[in-house]
């Protein structure tokens, strides 16, 4: 995959570590002349010291061709302009930043695939890390729903228990899907179905269109007001 990385900021520079690594073609444009001798001398990528806003500088790096654009400065500005240039050149994924979260509707309405202000995100994380121990990690969709992993204790209400039988007994509701099992000594995860029992140490990947609420990790063995 032929891809161009816009900025080498805190963003910017484990990308390219993951792309190059990964074996992609992978061109760095840095308006900075010291980071951009950085990357150029750790990373095997070709890089830029220029301004990736101007189109001649989207031409040298070879955007005609490219199979992805992403935006990874610190302003939303510099971040629109080069997606705009990008969707000059049809490329088939253009990615930015977005740190402002009153632009990310104009980023969707020009065709951007965006990913919100990553600072907020990380703190959202550490937050919820704090908050609710439990969790081992998460993942937010939309405004509520949420995909999470959490260990089953052997107090657990649900251990034991089929997931038909959790329905049942109304521990788990219709707005909650246990995804994959985890579970020592199996060698790969496992695909639940009405039938599997959830026994105490299974890892379990849930979605709940509510949220991971303290209600349903209770499910889990998890009273976390106890536990405090």
């Amino acid at each position: 995959m032929y891809v161009i990385i816009v900025g080498a900021g805190d963003i910017g520079t484990p990308l390219i570590d993951i792309a190059t690594r990964s074996g992609n073609e992978v061109v760095v444009v840095e308006r900075e002349p010291g980071k951009a001798d950085e990357i150029a001398g750790e990373y095997d990528c070709m890089v830029l010291n220029a301004d990736a806003t101007l189109k001649d500088t989207l031409d040298d790096a070879g955007a005609g061709r490219a199979d992805a654009i992403v935006s990874t400065t610190d302003q939303d500005a510099t971040n629109v302009m080069v997606c705009l240039l990008a969707e000059e050149y049809d490329v088939p994924t253009v990615t930015s930043v977005v740190h402002d979260p009153e632009h990310m509707n104009l980023f969707r309405r020009i065709g951007v695939n965006t990913i919100e202000n990553p600072q907020h995100l990380i703190a959202g994380y550490l937050y919820r890390a704090v908050a609710r121990p439990a969790i081992v990690d998460y993942m937010r969709i939309g405004d509520e729903a949420e995909v999470f992993e959490i260990t089953v204790t052997e107090d657990a209400p649900i251990a034991g228990k089929t997931l038909t039988e959790a329905g049942e007994e109304s521990l788990l509701s219709d707005d909650v899907l246990i995804v994959a099992i985890d579970r020592e000594g199996e060698g790969k995860p496992l695909t639940p179905h009405g039938n599997t029992e959830i026994r105490s140490n299974d890892l379990l990947t849930v979605y709940s269109a509510t949220g991971a609420e303290q209600e349903l990790t209770d499910v889990f063995g998890h009273d976390e007001d106890r536990e405090a």
